[in-house]
């Protein structure tokens, strides 16, 4: 489930100077409140939902690719992975290129993070609590799929640089995110199923989609929290 393969044409950029701090601040400061990572992800695939929903009241055919507006997380023992997909706008490759490493603005969340605040939170900008993944993860992979573009793929191990390369023939998203998280080995807790759904129950009461937890037991399930 975690195997992504990966075109020739991949284009290595480097991080803004203000993102390559945060992400080593991330990387090297003893952080206790690690699980924020995954509301922020949520937020951020909620916002990204909110933004097709807004474009379909206008022209409806922006959901063809794909009709339902969900969020879904994946734990994988396997592979050691935890991916966050959603249904929402997705990300052309300039967004990838200009969210997920360029464009700099990240000063109030890393100030907050090297302040050891409990409420670290910087919601609905893709750019901003994604890099809270780094807490838990060692690489991640971002899957995503644009109306206006082709299916591309990022990743990083946050090593003062990111590739970016079109995604020629991995799983087809129709629209939306896949985030993969690579979890380090003394954060495995977040792939236990209990542990998933406190920080679902936790982070969760303002989002307006329904979110499904795949759980193995030996034949593959979803589990829905319902729309709240």
């Amino acid at each position: 489930m975690a195997d992504v393969y990966i075109g020739d044409d991949a284009e290595t950029f480097a991080f803004h100077v203000e993102i390559n701090q945060l992400l080593i601040l991330i990387i090297n400061t003893f952080y206790s409140n690690k699980e924020i990572f995954l509301g922020q992800l949520i937020n951020n695939s909620n916002d990204a939902l909110d933004k097709i929903r807004v474009e379909s009241l206008a022209d409806k055919s922006k959901l063809d690719a794909q009709p339902e507006l969900f969020i879904r997380l994946v734990p994988d023992k396997t592979n050691n992975t935890l991916s966050i997909i959603d249904s929402g706008i997705g990300m052309t490759k300039a967004d990838l290129v200009n969210n997920l490493g360029t464009r700099s603005g990240t000063k109030e969340f890393m100030e907050a993070l090297a302040s050891g605040a409990s409420d670290v939170s910087m919601t609905g900008k893709f750019g901003f609590g994604f890099y809270s993944a780094y807490l838990v993860a060692e690489k991640v992979i971002v899957t995503t799929k644009h109306n206006d573009d082709e299916q591309y793929i990022w990743e990083s191990h946050a090593g003062g640089s990111f590739t970016v390369t079109r995604d020629v023939n991995g799983e087809q998203l129709g629209r939306g995110n896949k985030i993969t998280l690579f979890l380090k080995e003394d954060q495995l807790e977040y792939l236990e199923e209990m542990r998933i759904k406190d920080l679902v129950k936790k982070h969760s009461e303002f989002i307006s989609y329904p979110i499904y937890l795949w759980i193995d037991r030996g034949r593959g399930s979803q589990e829905g929290r319902g729309r709240s």
